[in-house]
């Protein structure tokens, strides 16, 4: 979505906070597990575009990697 203000009008609206969805955190999940995943294999399966715009994976050496801010969104709190 694109901004409507005039002083920047190419700039991506972001939300104030970020609300992973089912698919974003199984993603988080199977890479904080160790699970190998290209890019390749992301394209394929649509992975959502927020995941890297917000900084909760990264590209290293072709596959997708789960950064610290990843893996604050699967935190375990008890």
């Amino acid at each position: 979505m694109l901004s409507l203000n005039p002083v920047k009008p190419d700039t991506v609206y972001h939300a104030p906070v970020f609300e992973p969805t089912v698919d974003e955190l199984a993603l988080l999940k199977k890479l904080e597990l160790g699970e190998v995943i290209s890019i390749a294999t992301a394209l394929h399966d649509h992975v959502s575009k927020r995941l890297f715009e917000w900084g909760m994976v990264d590209r290293r050496d072709g596959d997708l990697a789960i950064t610290a801010l990843g893996l604050q969104q699967i935190r375990r709190v008890e």
